[in-house]
């Protein structure tokens, strides 16, 4: 008789231990494959995530795009943002596919590189402008723009024409009429009563180096290098361009992915009320917002 209790008290003890094994690894269905919620969760949220890769000028447009993130994420969408102080590797970087769009560029310079790479593009869509600025350390008016000044211009072909149309706005040079403002060059001036100078030799990036250095000079300043040199666009230019400039910043994807469901959403989010109204409180008028899609 002792030993049937004793036989009986082992087996409860074995139904015992095995109970106990199985809450700890999680329960089972009559199946007997795994329930475990949290682990299911995790699985689900990875699979319904997108990851994008997008490069971008360090100022401002990667700082939008951070602003971004959190609403890219309510959307399933995470973004890597690649930061470059170039206007060259942007553009081929995307046709090799290192990214899946960019945020750099208006929409001429995407044009022309397009032109010229033979690169096979989409415009998504207009995000901001960034008015082109005309600065001079010493040079405080433009009355007193000396005879002899040198204009200093990036060796970007597409902001010439921007830059020298505005100067002609402020008459100091006049441009051949016949000639598309957009397209026009040094060659295309046929009055220049100042007989200013012109030097577009010069990569963007150094040109708040150059204003700096060259305090006798006009330099012409891309909005996101003069803000990167503590400079005041709406304060500190001598000349600004206004907001019905055609020089709109756009995301340029690869034609193949123009139909891209999260690079839509991508620019979808950028137009949205929360990230106009950051960039217009962050920038205080140096970046301009636009609201809805920019073609060529």
């Amino acid at each position: 008789m002792k030993k049937i209790w004793t036989g009986a008290l082992a087996i409860l003890f074995v139904l015992v231990l095995a109970a106990c094994g199985s809450s700890e690894t999680g329960s089972t269905d009559e199946a007997g494959e795994s329930t475990n919620a949290d682990s299911g969760s995790e699985e689900t949220a990875e699979t319904e995530t997108q990851t994008i890769t997008v490069g971008a000028s360090s100022v401002p447009h990667a700082e939008i795009l951070e602003e971004a993130k959190p609403l890219l994420e309510e959307e399933g969408i995470a973004i890597d943002i690649q930061s470059y102080q170039d206007y060259i590797l942007p553009n081929k970087d995307l046709a090799s596919g290192e990214i899946d769009a960019n945020y750099f560029q208006h929409i001429p310079y995407l044009n022309a590189q397009e032109e010229e790479m033979g690169y096979d593009f989409a415009n998504l869509g207009g995000i901001h402008i960034e008015p082109m600025g005309i600065y001079s350390k010493n040079i405080t008016s433009l009355d007193e723009v000396p005879e002899g000044t040198t204009v200093l211009m990036s060796r970007s072909v597409a902001d010439h024409g921007r830059i020298l149309s505005l100067l002609e706005r402020e008459g100091l040079i006049k441009l051949d009429e016949n000639v598309n403002k957009i397209e026009a060059t040094v060659e295309d001036i046929v009055e220049n009563p100042k007989n200013l100078e012109f030097d577009s030799g010069i990569d963007a990036a150094f040109l708040p180096e150059n204003y700096k250095r060259e305090e006798d000079a006009l330099v012409a300043i891309n909005t996101n290098y003069a803000i990167e040199a503590d400079l005041n666009p709406s304060e500190d230019a001598l000349i600004l361009e206004g907001s019905e400039s055609p020089y709109v910043n756009v995301i340029a994807a690869k034609s193949e992915d123009e139909d891209s469901e999260a690079l839509q959403k991508l620019v979808e989010v950028l137009h949205s009320e929360e990230i106009q109204t950051f960039i217009k409180e962050e920038y205080n008028g140096a970046v301009v917002p636009v609201d809805g899609n920019s073609e060529e």
